[in-house]
């Protein structure tokens, strides 16, 4: 296969896709395009025992596509409205979900609220801490950052705690059994929690690209897997479900310049 033949945007969904490998009965939630098309991904090839909704108040087994649907009309399951969303799959955990913070620390303490050492003062304010909270400590979670860089993988912590990492300095004789952090996927890169004291480690690295780049773009001293191996490409039959998914291209959107899937080293 060469490098012409998928995008980065291609490469990264089929990566996040594997944050809900063998999660079984759950609710798997991709907030954005690319965590979104990956969820669907994940549910129509390694398990398909994934719970999907159709992004509104009804479960599906088949994943609706992105966009303008023109005759596609979305087979319903059952009902869940909003209402019920909490009871059945937030509070209870059993859902998964990969969100895109805006920060992130080294023990994945996350940030969507606002910007600036002082949130009484904030110098940009952003959505407020939303569900993260209780998001973080009832179900499990994976992050997807589109632009790998220290302004979001933030030296120390982040500006404004919305939801709850494995920071040592926080959790001390705190009980975190039902913290579950799994896996990060960048443009640069897919890490896990699998350091020190839960720190975030680095598992793999996208074709084209170097241990030393992805360090350089991050605040904090990264873990480091025994063995790093090269992010998976596409295989045909991923990509296929991929453009059937978002057949108007809105992945395409999320990764500046989308450039092809295998970069060239300098």
């Amino acid at each position: 296969m060469s490098a012409s033949d998928f995008t980065l945007a291609e490469l990264l969904i089929v990566a996040c896709s594997e944050a809900w490998r063998g999660n079984g009965e759950v609710v798997a939630t991709g907030i954005g395009p690319i965590p979104r098309i990956a969820a669907g991904l994940a549910k129509l090839t390694h398990t398909p025992e994934l719970m999907m909704t159709d992004g509104e108040a009804f479960l599906v087994e088949e994943p609706v596509p992105l966009g303008p649907r023109g005759d596609y009309k979305p087979r319903f399951a059952g009902y869940l409205p909003f209402s019920r969303f909490f009871d059945a799959a937030v509070w209870s955990g059993k859902r998964h979900a990969m969100v895109t913070p805006t920060q992130l620390d080294r023990f994945g303490q996350t940030n969507i609220s606002c910007l600036g050492p002082d949130y009484r003062q904030p110098k940009v304010q952003m959505l407020g801490a939303r569900g993260f909270p209780g998001n973080s400590i009832s179900h499990i979670n994976s992050m997807f950052l589109p632009q790998h860089s220290k302004r979001v993988f933030v030296e120390g912590e982040v500006d404004m705690v919305s939801s709850v990492g494995y920071n040592p300095a926080r959790t001390k004789g705190v009980n975190t059994d039902h913290l579950d952090l799994r896996l990060i996927v960048t443009d640069l890169a897919v890490m896990d929690f699998g350091g020190p004291d839960h720190a975030i480690r680095v598992v793999s690295l996208h074709p084209g690209v170097t241990l030393d780049e992805v360090q350089e773009a991050t605040g904090f001293p990264l873990a480091v897997a025994d063995e790093v191996r090269e992010t998976p490409a596409p295989t045909a039959e991923q990509l296929a479900i991929i453009r059937r998914l978002d057949p108007h291209d809105i992945r395409a959107g999320v990764i500046k310049g989308n450039p092809v899937g295998i970069r060239e080293r300098a």
